[in-house]
Parts: structure tokens; C-alpha cells; sequence
């Protein structure tokens, strides 16, 4: 199978070294490039790939809009280039659909890892960035219940809801297997019940849940 991308960034020459690291691997094409969000939204309708990396800052359409309309529009994966230095819509990139985050400093082998995890169907969330988001959300002024767990959350087990929250505090799934006693192999197994059961996308979409929903408690 080979993995069809886009990649949208105002800057040519990001955008061109992203194309070129990942022109050359054997499973990975690139099909179009964007410079802003507008043609990133244009090129996936044209093309219909299977990964878009876009900028967060891009001129006429943001990446954040330009990852609303795709996840709207297609299954396509999005992938965010970022600088957490800089960036203040993190949560709003994740609320729009995205798969993952990717700093632009990133390594040729990180960047072409990327790629593959997200199309696999799996988020792009190091413990690291997962724990720097949730840092990020929990300072942010978005509403969530006071009341408890919200119900939709009945439908977990007792052990997925635990997974849930371990989730939610950006634990890895070795980390998650070691904290509740368990193999990897049964916390992917739960992961993958939860996302499931509550509909969600990715272990990023896992990470808002538990906080929206009052699973976990705002700085908690």
C-alpha cells in the first residue's frame, strides 16, 4: 500500500524538505504541496490522500479551519506542524479532528514514523506531548461539568474507565500496563474498547474526553 500525502506550509522551505524526506521512501507519495490552508483543503478534495500535514499558521485558512474542513469532509489524517513555544490552539487543533502533532524541528525518521502510525489508526501522542497537553487544557477557560462523570461515560467497564484516566494524564500504554497490572497487550485491548465504546477518534480525542466529561478534574 502506498501512503498518499499532503503537505501545507507557508513556509517553501519546510514545506519542500517535508516533501522531499518523505518522497523517498519506498511506501510514500507525495501528492500535492500547499502553501495555506485554503489550497490544503483544495489539494485533499483534488487528491484524496491519505495523510495532510498542515501548518498551524498559514495565511488566508489557518491549519486549524483547514483541519476542521478535511475531518469533515473525508477521512483523510491530519497532522499538525507545530512549535509549542509559539502556539496557543493546541486545543483547538485537537477539537478540530487532528491526529497528531508533529514540532517542525522534528527528525527525518520521527516525521516518516508519523506518517505510518496515523494511517495505521493510531494518534500521533508522545507521553510527553500528551502530558503537555493536558497542561494546556487544564489552563484553558473550557467549560467542563462539575457535577461528576458525564453519563455517556456508562458505558465503560470499571478497568476502562481507569484506562480512560490514566489516558487523560498522558500515560503511555506501558505506562498504563504498569500502573494497573497488566500487559500491553490488554491495556491496547481496553484503549481500544474506550475509544470504541465512546466513539472517538484517537488518544488524543481520549485526552479531551476524560476532561469534558469530569472524569478527571480540572488541574487534577
Amino acid at each position: 500500500m502506498t501512503i498518499r500525502v499532503v503537505v501545507a506550509d507557508d513556509q517553501e522551505l519546510v514545506r519542500s524538505g517535508f516533501a522531499m524526506i518523505l518522497q523517498v521512501q519506498p511506501d510514500i507519495e507525495v501528492v500535492a504541496e500547499a502553501g495555506d490552508g485554503a489550497e490544503a483543503v483544495e489539494a485533499v478534495r483534488r487528491h484524496a490522500p491519505d495523510v495532510v500535514l498542515l501548518d498551524i499558521r498559514m495565511p488566508r485558512v489557518d491549519g486549524i479551519e483547514a483541519a476542521r474542513t478535511v475531518c469533515s469532509e473525508s477521512d483523510c489524517k491530519v497532522v499538525m506542524l507545530t512549535t509549542f513555544d509559539q502556539d496557543d490552539y493546541v486545543y483547538e487543533a485537537l477539537h478540530a479532528g487532528a491526529s497528531g502533532f508533529l514540532l517542525k524541528d522534528v527528525r527525518r525518521d520521527d516525521l516518516v514514523h508519523a506518517v505510518r502510525v496515523v494511517v495505521a489508526g493510531d494518534s500521533l501522542l508522545a507521553p510527553s506531548v500528551a502530558r503537555r497537553l493536558v497542561a494546556d487544557f487544564t489552563r484553558r477557560a473550557v467549560a467542563v461539568p462539575a457535577a461528576g462523570p458525564s453519563e455517556e461515560l456508562g458505558a465503560l467497564t470499571a478497568r476502562e474507565r481507569e484506562t480512560l484516566v490514566l489516558l487523560g494524564r498522558g500515560l503511555s500504554n506501558a505506562e498504563i500496563a504498569a500502573e494497573l497490572v497488566v500487559s500491553e497487550h490488554t491495556v491496547k485491548t481496553h484503549v481500544s474498547n474506550v475509544l470504541s465504546k465512546l466513539g472517538l477518534r484517537d488518544r488524543i480525542q481520549a485526552v479531551i474526553c476524560a476532561y469534558e466529561t469530569g472524569l478527571i478534574a480540572r488541574g487534577g
